[in-house]
């Protein structure tokens, strides 16, 4: 039996749900789903430039689990770019964490207890805020999803 899956914390506002070729319509593409701790990763070790091990300690995995990631996030998105495919962003949750001691904002991709605090400064003081999610009007976006 497999080990259950770990939450992991997701720091990045992402504002588009669908990066495509230019010039071509998206019933001609296929398409790649990209999940939230893939393109967090991304975000953490591309864009920030960050250490795999503090990178890691960002999300709330191993650095070995992390690095299963970002590897998984670099194979679809060079399959992607090489052969003219379609990537779909897969939402997080429609809620985010905010922490009244340090400002930080994070959602995570699997419910976890309420009780949790701030993975920055440790307080407490950890609100709960909705948060509308791109491209969610009344769609399936699971729908034909091949995660293979």
């Amino acid at each position: 039996m497999p080990r259950p899956f770990k939450t992991r914390r997701i720091y990045g506002d992402f504002e588009a749900d669908v990066f495509k070729p230019r010039g071509r319509r998206m019933a001609e593409l296929e398409q790649i789903y990209l999940e939230a701790d893939e393109l967090e990763a991304l975000r953490l070790a591309d864009l920030e430039d960050k250490y795999q091990n503090d990178a890691a300690d960002l999300m709330g995995v191993s650095r070995q689990t992390f690095g299963n990631i970002i590897k998984r996030a670099h194979q679809k998105v060079a399959d992607a770019l090489i052969n003219g495919k379609a990537i779909r962003f897969t939402p997080v949750v429609s809620e985010r964490m905010h922490c009244n001691g340090c400002g930080r904002r994070w959602a995570e991709t699997a419910y976890a207890s309420r009780g949790e605090n701030c993975p920055t400064c440790e307080s407490t003081a950890v609100e709960t805020e909705t948060v509308s999610l791109p491209g969610s009007g009344g769609q399936d976006k699971d729908k034909d999803k091949d995660k293979g």
